[in-house]
């Protein structure tokens, strides 16, 4: 019986995952074999970013998580060209027939209509405001918005309705808007969560291969909080026996930038994700690659990733443990253990459309 090798079919300059997973809905794989009529010296081509439309029905996602501070949240984007190895977004790409791999960060859905639609959301007698979350799957402010503005249009919604919004990033394209997102601070109406993974740029590139350099996110730190937007540093994912020793530094250098909060979260690899990353691991980290694995094992019950509510996040044992506890004190020195107050949902109001008649009072 003849014996073929996988055939490579792109080149992936400035991508994370290495392979396309299986869907995990499909009942058949599909792998690309060199069966010899390729030619050796055939260049591959590169893999580039394609990008489709979507019309929504409706753009404002509910979840019942316990252990979320938000029941509601907004996706300008499906798919994320950040392409974050360790994303735990990156299964929700299975349900577009697409892989949480490489599709993941090259095949991106755009859903250029969200503004019009949310606009009718928020106008329904029955809407009860309170806090939507942007950026909790795939972030609102990766390249392709600086082209399709789809998030600024969102936020140009929500000021006008003065609704409450909590925004996660690693995008610097959230400067671009600060002409909309100041005001909103002003109000109550605004916070901001900005991610620093790792100060060094080397782990940076190759863990968050198209995401603005460390440094770059510090800049924009201190550009929103110079404009009374108040930023909660984000050190999440703590990666260990990789990046768990810079929980302090990561912590100083937001707080010199600006930040008000902090919180952290360790490392999660559901479902597809912890096989990418174990591939990403042997390729950058290989050294490591078996200390790494082991204390994320450790982590979760001695499985890659447990999802149970409550822990999923913080994980268990005494490195958990010990991570928390540091963590603690870097914030209580810092000044940053501090419980931001909720947002104001009581201004929350629907603008009056062209035509309709103006209160008197």
């Amino acid at each position: 019986m003849t014996s073929y090798t996988t055939q490579p079919q792109h080149l992936t300059p400035g991508r994370a995952a290495r392979s396309n997973p299986d869907n995990r809905f499909d009942s058949l794989s599909v792998s690309a074999i060199d069966d010899g009529w390729v030619g050796d010296g055939d260049p591959l081509p590169v893999l580039r970013t394609t990008v489709r439309d979507e019309v929504p029905r409706k753009v404002i996602t509910r979840n019942t998580s316990p252990d979320l501070t938000f029941d509601r949240s907004i996706n300008p984007y499906r798919g994320c060209e950040h392409g974050c190895i360790y994303c735990f977004a990156r299964p929700s790409h299975a349900y577009l027939g697409l892989s949480p791999g490489l599709d993941f960060e090259t095949q991106l859905i755009a859903r250029p209509d969200a503004a019009l639609v949310l606009r009718k959301e928020l106008s329904r007698k029955a809407y009860e405001p309170k806090t939507i979350a942007i950026g909790t799957n795939t972030d609102p402010y990766q390249p392709i918005e600086r082209d399709r503005g789809i998030m600024r249009e969102v936020l140009s919604v929500l000021a006008a309705f003065n609704h409450p919004v909590a925004i996660v990033t690693k995008g610097t394209l959230i400067a671009r808007d600060i002409d909309v997102l100041a005001p909103m601070a002003a109000k109550g109406l605004l916070r901001v969560g900005i991610s620093v993974t790792t100060l060094d740029p080397k782990t940076s590139r190759a863990m968050e291969p198209r995401v603005p350099s460390p440094k770059a996110r510090l800049r924009v730190i201190r550009q929103l909080t110079d404009a009374g937007i108040p930023v909660r540093a984000m050190v999440s994912p703590v990666v260990p026996a990789l990046t768990d020793h810079e929980l302090e530094a990561i912590l100083e250098a937001c707080a010199e930038a600006g930040a008000v909060a902090a919180s952290s979260i360790v490392l999660r690899l559901p479902r597809e994700v912890a096989t990418l990353f174990r591939d990403w691991l042997e390729e950058h980290y290989p050294d490591r690659a078996g200390r790494v694995m082991a204390r994320v094992r450790e982590l979760h019950g001695g499985k890659d990733y447990d999802p149970a509510f409550g822990t999923r996040m913080v994980g268990h044992g005494k490195w958990a443990a010990l991570m928390q506890q540091r963590f603690k004190m870097a914030t209580k020195r810092l000044d940053l253990d501090r419980s931001l107050p909720p947002l104001r949902t009581d201004l929350f109001a629907v603008p009056p459309a062209a035509g309709d008649q103006l209160s008197l009072f």
